[in-house]
């Protein structure tokens, strides 16, 4: 076996450990993603609390349902340009499953948002 033979064979053998690397990893489009899908889950959190404080004692929300607008406009905007960049589909590291669940919360986010707002000023 010549040395280029023992070259091709050893890049060979690095490819799939390499691959198994990027599946298990922490790429920058997971992070990203991830990160906007947490960001949209605590807007989540943060509208239902105020819509709750809104019904139940007539108070103002209006701050929890601010921070619930933003955080739900910061999850769909995180998780449509993640989405609009990513190479491939799930499973390639480029963070197109967090996108896809900061995309839909960040809308369920804005969506208890905007009645605990308007809710208040009513």
């Amino acid at each position: 076996m010549s040395v280029r033979q023992l070259s091709a064979a050893s890049v060979a053998a690095q490819a799939p450990v390499q691959q198994l690397a990027d599946a298990y990893g922490l790429t920058a489009g997971r992070l990203v993603g991830t990160a906007g899908a947490l960001v949209a889950l605590a807007g989540v959190l943060v509208g239902i609390l105020a819509l709750a404080h809104t019904r139940r004692s007539g108070g103002d929300g209006r701050r929890g349902a601010q921070a619930a607008l933003v955080a739900g406009l910061v999850g769909v905007v995180t998780g449509a340009v993640t989405l609009a960049v990513a190479d491939g589909g799930p499973g390639t590291g480029n963070g197109v499953v967090g996108a896809g669940a900061g995309l839909v919360l960040g809308l369920v986010s804005a969506a208890l948002g905007r009645p605990a707002l308007t809710r208040r000023a009513g």
